[in-house]
């Protein structure tokens, strides 16, 4: 397989600097976007381009025809109190990138969601969803994924419901919830996000990668 044209907005996050690395293992070429100081943030071995990323068209022409756009861009640690981040960041960002994307004639758009619908975080599934519409309406072929809750070094507390999910997947009322609702490792991220970069959505499709997806890649 030959290597893809990927730009990655979010790549100082900790899912970036998870991906970037692998991407560039498996013979990816990647172009990040990130904000002036935060250059030094970045995996070794991908291109770098100082910009806004609340602002496409701060990017929006270094972005490669063709490539695949990966959005990954959201507030840490989300919890009730960051209502308005997540629109102020989380959907500014992405209907900026979209923008952007759809300028540069990108190939595929690949979004970090979260899973719906939820119980908790009103106003962060509020404004993922209003995120997915936006990728919808824009006409772009996307893959979109929906984890719940991302274990990784220094997000781990979560494994201390396991047991509740166990439980729940047990009882079939329950199964398909927690299963929706279940927690995957910063690896399966990975390897789902390199999934749908090295096999995209066709012209067209939104393809939603749920929990389940995310765990068997």
């Amino acid at each position: 397989m030959s290597g893809r044209q990927v730009f990655v907005t979010g790549a100082t996050g900790h899912m970036g600097r998870n991906l970037i690395p692998e991407l560039l293992q498996r013979g990816h070429r990647v172009r990040t976007v990130v904000r002036a100081g935060s250059e030094g943030r970045l995996p070794s071995g991908c291109e770098v381009l100082v910009a806004n990323p609340l602002d496409g068209q701060s990017y929006a022409g270094q972005i490669p025809a063709c490539s695949t756009f990966v959005h990954l861009i959201g507030v840490t640690h989300p919890n009730p109190s960051k209502a308005q981040q997540f629109r102020d960041v989380d959907l500014k960002s992405v209907t900026e990138a979209i923008g952007a994307a759809k300028a540069a004639g990108v190939s595929q758009f690949v979004y970090v969601s979260v899973a719906q619908p939820a119980p908790v975080m009103k106003a962060y599934i509020e404004a993922r969803a209003e995120a997915e519409a936006a990728i919808r309406a824009s006409g772009l072929a996307a893959t979109i994924l929906r984890p719940w809750y991302v274990l990784g070094p220094g997000r781990r507390w979560p494994l201390a419901l396991l047991p509740m999910y166990w439980l729940m997947e047990a009882i079939p009322a329950t199964r398909e919830r927690a299963q929706q609702l279940g927690l995957v490792t910063i690896a399966q991220m990975v390897r789902a996000l390199c999934g749908a970069v090295e096999s995209p959505a066709t012209a067209g499709e939104v393809r939603i990668v749920g929990v389940p997806e995310i765990r068997a890649s």
